[in-house]
């Protein structure tokens, strides 16, 4: 469990804030809180998992490297400890991202585990937050040639981190155009294309940290007069941060159960997102997406649910920093138990914002989740 990102929560939390209150001078509205608590809360999720993710995307990493990186050459041991060692490192890693990133948006298995990132209908720093907690099991396989060239994890794991936060500061609308920038790196222009739900948008612009990969391998599109419309195809439409990351698997899951053909079934995994046997779409048909009908999801709330939501939120990030604080001093099926008491946890603060679930409610079950936690000290 990592203790160290507990601190830069308030660094998220004054860069959220400080966007929010430029976007207020500037005119424009860029935050709303039910949506900046559901990215959020999906930060928190992908946080309080990666303990047992990234035992499958450093761990696997690690594997890889301790059978079969030893047999790379010794010129290549050799460069990684010269001083451009670590720029080589962070570029080879943004490499192998730009491909695992493209093909997250091209194959259907690969897509559900990434959809949560691009769930938001928002495009700020908040949405950066918004991490997909099912990716890193998936991904994985991508950074494995790195360990083939004799890149040590520890490179690899701080080089992956930087790539991985440096992507937190493109996710903005009020950085405009940057000329020759936008050209080389990834900047919150192309970005904004890559989350745009717009035809002439849609699945382009991958880069993490060089927008020239998209360059060179034809995936790129620089943001033009088309306002970026942002969301997913079909839209969300929900707070529910568990849905969210079960809904595309529910969807893979009934096309395969229903498909007559074996071969169908296999294909609904590794087919681009979208595709249905012909069988499957024809017996249980699915509206096409409309950019016309595209309209933001925001149910009305009252003002004592508003702040009873807030106070859900903050004591879910409370209680999820203590687990990041204090969760590897812990055994593997407490720390499971703990993550399910906080996954249930952050559940309940998207049902009430989406008035589904009333406030005594939502105190009830916190209470009972407080017992539960208490009897399996």
């Amino acid at each position: 469990m990592d203790a160290y990102i507990v601190f830069a929560f308030p660094v998220f939390g004054l860069m959220i804030l400080a966007e929010a209150v430029l976007g207020l001078r500037a005119g424009r509205a860029n935050y709303r809180l039910n949506d900046t608590i559901s990215n959020v809360s999906q930060g928190l999720l992908n946080q309080i998992t990666l303990g047992f993710t990234n035992l499958l995307l450093l761990g696997l990493y690690a594997l890889v490297y301790a059978r079969l990186g030893g047999s790379a050459p010794a010129a290549l041991a050799r460069l990684w400890d010269a001083w451009y060692g670590w720029p080589l490192a962070i570029v080879l890693v943004d490499f192998c991202g730009y491909w695992a990133h493209r093909c997250s948006h091209h194959v259907a298995v690969l897509w559900a585990a990434h959809v949560v990132h691009h769930q938001s209908q928002t495009f700020n720093f908040s949405t950066a937050l918004r991490q997909e907690s099912a990716f890193p099991i998936l991904g994985g396989l991508f950074y494995a040639p790195l360990a083939l060239l004799g890149l040590p994890p520890q490179m690899f794991a701080l080089a992956w981190m930087v790539v991985l936060l440096y992507q937190v500061w493109i996710h903005t609308e009020l950085v405009g155009n940057l000329g020759w920038f936008d050209r080389v790196f990834a900047s919150p222009s192309n970005h904004r294309v890559h989350h745009a739900l717009n035809d002439c948008y849609i699945d382009r612009n991958f880069g993490g940290l060089l927008i020239v990969w998209d360059r060179i391998f034809g995936t790129f599109t620089p943001e033009g007069e088309e306002a970026c419309l942002y969301g997913t195809r079909p839209l969300l439409n929900s707070w529910d941060p568990l849905w969210a990351n079960a809904i595309v698997y529910g969807k893979l899951l009934q096309d395969a159960w229903h498909a007559r053909r074996w071969s169908d079934k296999l294909r609904v995994w590794f087919m681009p997102p979208g595709w249905r046997p012909a069988d499957v779409a024809q017996r249980f048909p699915r509206p096409p997406f409309s950019l016309a009908e595209v309209r933001r999801f925001d149910p009305p709330l009252g003002r004592t649910a508003r702040l009873a939501g807030v106070a859900q939120f903050l004591l879910c990030v409370l209680l999820c920093s203590a687990f990041l604080w204090y969760g590897r001093e812990l055994g593997m099926a407490r720390q499971a138990l703990i993550v399910a008491a906080l996954s249930v946890g952050l559940w309940l603060c998207g049902a009430l914002l989406q008035g589904r679930m009333g406030i005594r409610t939502v105190l009830l079950a916190d209470a009972a989740l407080a017992v539960a936690a208490y009897l399996a000290r």
